[in-house]
């Protein structure tokens, strides 16, 4: 249905695209896979009207055709789910279906009862559970992804790009867009699915292209490949699996949670994390972890409960005053949370640290370069000038800066939400190995994921959440992920 024959594009002296050739067929779903920076999402971007291509061509149903912008590829029948989302928070969900297309009556004005009921007929069909007149901004990630989908199934799509869509998605919702990208194949719509998740391109794709530094490097059936293959393919070298391992000396308790409970997300929730040590936390969609951390560094309130911090027990209001106690948050939403899109690369990776290295008002800008230059090394940031703006880097390098600026502030207790969300697997052991390296010298590591298998190679121990209350505990070489998804669901060990 689609082709893409020599496909070349520079940015300034920075090659991104080399001679690269793919084909879409429809009724597939093909995985365009590679590491961050490979060129995925600036080859989908020229497909999909985004960017022009400095020389090849794109043939739809074999005549060439040249796309302006987003809505000639739209029109051509080629929907792009960006891996950053593309909706008003301030807009109901029902009028986010139709930005850009809306529904008029006669004298113009717009005919919110047909768009409403067009909405509501769409996810009765998907068997969707979502109020078409919900707010968006009320939404969490799952929900948003998948009011995404649903935009592009409303369009008639015969081409749809889908960049990174499962990445904020736990298991359950994970499983509900699979099944709806099943049923768009078999109605013969094409579909590119970008992701990192190798597990997931093995589990829902028939063919995989791998792009690595700008080239087409293998392309196949994924069904006459392995994982490890794949990986091997976006990286250039065997990518470790294995849990990871370290030399443990875990110190004295530094953070400690005595029944803490909030007006409806979590309650009663006890912990403590010492000294060197991974703590994990994970469980479904729903599960309180990441509002429970939120009211722990100060962005929400606690209904009651108490926190302890090198035994002393702390009342913390703010943000601020967490990072003055020596707590540091990385957030599970980078686009809404993690970044500031109107600031550059050095901006971003700096910003928390500006009230540390600062006197009278002035920055030692100097001092934070060294820090960032020491950084960018360490997690293998790709990026040109300083003075960039963030969102010139791929997603998995915003997300490295991300965790940049928090090492730079060295806080006592790290608090990683979904640390590698939207991370390739070479990205992601490199930050591992900064992980398990900060917990060597005796920092304390929170790991909050939805992804049993991180929780298991990267934690000492894991305590799994269910409907706002801790469930149960996993630990060392015994984890598994059944026993995860168990406590994860209501289950109880050892019971029979």
């Amino acid at each position: 249905m689609i082709s893409m024959k020599n496909i070349w594009k520079s940015f300034g002296s920075n090659q991104v695209l080399k001679d690269v050739s793919i084909t879409i067929n429809s009724g597939e779903i093909c995985a365009l896979i590679g590491e961050n920076g490979a060129g995925k999402s600036t080859l989908m971007n020229i497909l999909g009207g985004v960017l022009p291509a400095d020389s090849g061509t794109i043939y739809l149903k074999g005549q060439p055709v040249q796309f302006a912008n987003p809505a000639e590829s739209l029109r051509a029948g080629i929907a792009f789910i960006h891996q950053e989302l593309n909706l008003v928070n301030d807009l109901p969900v029902f009028e986010n279906m139709f930005l850009g297309r809306e529904i008029r009556r006669r004298g113009g004005t717009l005919d919110l009862e047909t768009m409403m009921a067009k909405t509501e007929d769409l996810f009765k069909r998907m068997n969707i559970d979502l109020d078409p007149r919900a707010m968006v901004r009320d939404l969490d990630a799952s929900y948003k992804q998948i009011v995404e989908i649903c935009r592009a199934i409303l369009m008639d799509a015969s081409i749809i790009i889908m960049d990174e869509p499962t990445t904020s998605l736990t298991e359950p919702e994970i499983k509900r867009v699979f099944q709806m990208m099943e049923t768009l194949r078999d109605q013969g719509v094409g579909i590119i699915f970008i992701s990192h998740k190798l597990n997931e391109v093995m589990e829902i794709c028939e063919r995989y292209m791998v792009l690595r530094d700008g080239e087409l490097v293998a392309e196949g059936q994924v069904q006459d490949v392995t994982p490890d293959a794949l990986a091997r393919f976006m990286v250039g070298h065997d990518v470790r699996s294995e849990q990871l391992s370290r030399v443990m000396q875990i110190g004295n308790e530094i953070l400690r949670v005595e029944n803490l409970s909030h007006k409806h997300a979590f309650r009663n929730v006890s912990f403590a994390v010492r000294r060197g040590e991974i703590l994990g936390f994970t469980g479904l969609l729903g599960d309180g972890r990441s509002e429970l951390f939120q009211a722990i560094f100060g962005a929400d309130a606690v209904a009651s409960g108490k926190v302890f911090l090198d035994g002393k027990e702390v009342r913390i209001h703010s943000t601020e005053q967490a990072l003055e106690l020596g707590i540091g948050y990385l957030p599970r939403n980078r686009k809404e949370n993690g970044i500031i899109k109107d600031m550059n690369i050095f901006e971003n990776a700096t910003i928390v640290t500006w009230p540390m290295y600062s006197k009278r008002g002035v920055i030692d800008k100097t001092r934070q370069e060294a820090i960032f230059a020491r950084q960018r090394e360490q997690m293998g940031i790709r990026m040109q000038r300083l003075t960039d703006n963030i969102s010139t880097l791929s997603g998995g390098n915003q997300q490295k800066i991300v965790l940049a600026k928090w090492l730079a502030a060295r806080p006592k207790v790290l608090i990683l939400d979904n640390p590698t969300q939207g991370v390739d697997v070479g990205a992601k052991e490199e930050i591992y190995d900064v992980i398990l390296a900060l917990a060597e010298e005796g920092m304390a590591i929170i790991v909050l994921s939805s992804e049993a298998q991180e929780i298991i190679r990267l934690c000492d121990r894991a305590l799994v959440m269910y409907q706002g209350h801790i469930q149960g505990e996993v630990s060392g070489s015994t984890m598994n992920e059944h026993d995860i998804m168990k406590l994860a669901t209501g289950g109880i060990l050892n019971a029979g």
